[in-house]
């Protein structure tokens, strides 16, 4: 149903020169990005890269969502990356602090929010890139130095600028939230390396055809689960009063107050991955012998066996701080005190709830039960890419289960509406015309 709509409503856009105009200035945007993706910086030994990829599997949840690029160190390589951890912090910044809730309530405090978040994603690119060329110059996977390894953090800065500058654009010429789509474009670029690589397994015979039709099962029956999670929302009626303007009386409405299933969305694996991974790129960072490693080599096998997919433990403790990261981001932005406020001051109710306190305790209720869920949900996901490939015995295919794939499901799930939005405004207009 959801794929119907998203079709019709493609090819009536389509049909309209404006929509069309701005759905192909998506797409061209979309080329420039793959063009970049194959522009690589001096010095990479691709063969040490293959080995740091296939030895962490964190690594290559973060190569998806650069289109690869990281694998190949490309002047991409850092993606969209430092703007996602600048744009998180950001928002819970001004989720938590009044001051700045009530200042992007204004056009000029959002422009004033825009500006800081660019900032900190300078930030943040300058020192993800001394750690990227710490971590591979150490393991041999990048041979520069100097003057040229300056330039190279230079690159990968200006690349990570320019990507969110491609996003802006889409946003503003285009169709959907630019950034959004650069991360879904950064997803699906990486999708035919690892499909060429599983039909090589095929036409090799390490790989057999029931592996491929239990991943190609598990595949649908994943994206049916995050679809319907993602869809799914408790719905609280409100009850509004009636009102008397001058000699009028209104009559009071019901409408109801929609809170997500899945709240955070992909927010907490992603703080989840970065603190898991943090051990991990200082450790790369330190200069030790890696042929012969004494006491390095205990730490960094405590390091491994707690990565989520590399033990129990592991697996337990990725569980626990997507948990605890989905409760503190839900809590953060959504303010139950300021809801039930609001409500009380426009005259509406929760039926069989008192305003104020009450109507803030029952809404708080209900939203750790819902996030008791999403949590799990989102565990769920996040794991799943780890066990998929022992389940099925195929290494090379990450798609499958996976933050990717719940990125990619929201994000298309978000441009069909934005579309038909779209759509359906321009029958509007027509119509009064």
């Amino acid at each position: 149903m959801l794929a119907t709509n998203f079709v019709s409503a493609l090819q009536g856009a389509l049909k309209i020169p404006e929509l069309r105009a701005r759905i192909l200035f998506v797409f061209a945007m979309f080329t420039v990005y793959a063009i970049g993706l194959h522009i690589p910086v001096p010095g990479v030994d691709r063969e040490q890269m293959d080995k740091i990829f296939q030895d962490q599997q964190l690594w290559g949840f973060i190569n998806m969502l650069t289109g690869g690029a990281l694998r190949k160190l490309t002047i991409l390589a850092l993606g969209l990356n430092p703007y996602i951890t600048a744009s998180i912090i950001m928002q819970i910044f001004s989720y938590a602090d009044p001051r700045l809730r009530e200042a992007m309530r204004e056009e000029a405090g959002r422009r004033m929010m825009q500006q800081r978040t660019r900032l900190l994603t300078i930030a943040i690119a300058i020192v993800q890139a001394i750690g990227f060329m710490a971590t591979f110059r150490s393991a041999g996977a990048l041979d520069v130095s100097g003057i040229q390894a300056f330039q190279v953090i230079v690159a990968w800065v200006a690349g990570a600028m320019f990507l969110l500058w491609l996003g802006e654009q889409i946003t503003e010429k285009g169709l959907g939230n630019g950034i959004s789509l650069m991360i879904f474009a950064s997803i699906v670029a990486s999708m035919p390396y690892q499909i060429q690589q599983t039909y090589l397994l095929v036409q090799e015979g390490t790989v057999r055809l029931y592996q491929v039709l239990l991943l190609l099962a598990i595949f649908l029956f994943t994206v049916w689960g995050v679809i319907f999670v993602t869809m799914s929302q408790r719905r609280i009626p409100i009850q509004h009063m009636r009102r008397i303007v001058g000699r009028r009386q209104t009559m009071g409405a019901t409408s109801y107050l929609p809170i997500p299933l899945n709240a955070a969305g992909v927010i907490p694996i992603i703080f989840a991955v970065s603190l898991q991974l943090l051990p991990v790129t200082l450790l790369q960072m330190i200069p030790y012998d890696r042929q012969n490693p004494g006491f390095w080599g205990h730490v960094e096998a405590a390091v491994n066996f707690l990565m989520p997919g590399g033990s129990i433990l592991g697996s337990a403790l990725y569980t626990l701080l997507i948990f605890g990261f989905t409760y503190f981001y839900v809590a953060v932005v959504f303010n139950t005190e300021e809801i039930a406020e609001n409500l009380k001051r426009q005259g509406a109710f929760i039926p069989g709830v008192r305003p104020g306190k009450p109507t803030a305790d029952y809404l708080n209720d209900v939203l750790s039960r819902l996030t008791v869920v999403g949590a799990g949900f989102l565990a769920f996901i996040a794991l799943l890419q780890y066990w998929v490939p022992d389940l099925t015995g195929i290494q090379t295919l990450g798609i499958v289960g996976g933050t990717s794939l719940l990125i990619l499901v929201g994000v298309a799930i978000d441009f069909s509406r934005q579309l038909q939005a779209q759509m359906a405004m321009r029958q509007y207009e027509d119509f009064l015309k």
